[in-house]
């Protein structure tokens, strides 16, 4: 639908996104022990570390050669899980891009939560509308919905620069291009759209966003965009999409 490359919106509150990079670091770690392990621990990892509905709602069993952690820790660790490096990749670049605004917006520590309750709500709403799956879930489409809902929310006016449709680079304002993207989502899922990806996920991921910006926010972070326009001298000119983040 879109690729996103930048959005030009400055940092009020913290110094560096410290939390927004880590993520992205132990991702990245975390797909090249897999990837590049043997065939067998990748089994391992998917089986152990992801998150099959089945086990988590006791309707069935691992071995316990896989039980690599506790069945509730799977609604986690499977969000630091991906097949290929373009399903890591789209993820990774849709948090650099939304997460260190949001991780702004809220700081370090609760960013933190809110990233993991995001996967957490994604798995359980997955697990929910298919109790019985024995597929594996994994990626972190469910913690990444939850922050690009929370980017919309907190700032929708905010142009970002994007790839349309993979190949067109555009300027638009957030609320179009995220609101779309959401809007998508719910579409898909409703409809049942591709079986490889948890649509319903990504709406466990969303909905678990939207409740949770209006928590864990700074005390005077204003919703919806509404002190950017102030805050943003006139007579500076639009940025270049390449400069920084």
């Amino acid at each position: 639908m879109f690729i996103p490359l930048h959005d030009a919106n400055r940092l009020r509150h913290i110094r560096f996104q410290y939390v927004t990079v880590g993520l992205i670091v132990v991702n990245f770690i975390v797909f090249a022990l897999t990837w590049f392990g043997t065939e067998n621990v990748q089994v391992a990892a998917i089986l152990g570390l992801g998150y099959i509905p089945s086990v988590a709602f006791d309707n069935a069993e691992l071995p316990p050669e896989y039980m690599l952690v506790p069945e509730t820790l799977t609604y986690l660790t499977y969000s630091f899980l991906h097949n290929d490096i373009w399903h890591i990749g789209g993820n990774m670049l849709f948090l650099w891009v939304f997460g260190d605004n949001v991780e702004d917006a809220m700081g370090h520590v609760r960013f933190l939560v809110f990233y993991l309750a995001s996967a957490a709500g994604g798995a359980l709403f997955h697990g929910l509308v298919a109790p019985v799956s024995q597929a594996p879930l994994i990626g972190a489409s469910g913690a990444i919905a939850g922050v690009v809902t929370a980017y919309l929310m907190l700032h929708p006016r905010v142009k970002i620069w994007v790839l349309a449709f993979g190949r067109i680079p555009l300027r638009i304002p957030a609320y179009i291009t995220l609101a779309l993207w959401i809007a998508f989502q719910f579409v898909m899922f409703a409809m049942g759209g591709e079986e490889q990806i948890s649509w319903a996920c990504h709406i466990g991921g969303i909905v678990t966003g939207a409740i949770l910006v209006l928590l864990l926010r700074r005390r005077g972070v204003p919703l919806f965009g509404r002190c950017e326009a102030a805050e943003r001298p006139a007579e500076v000119s639009s940025p270049s999409p390449w400069g920084r983040q």
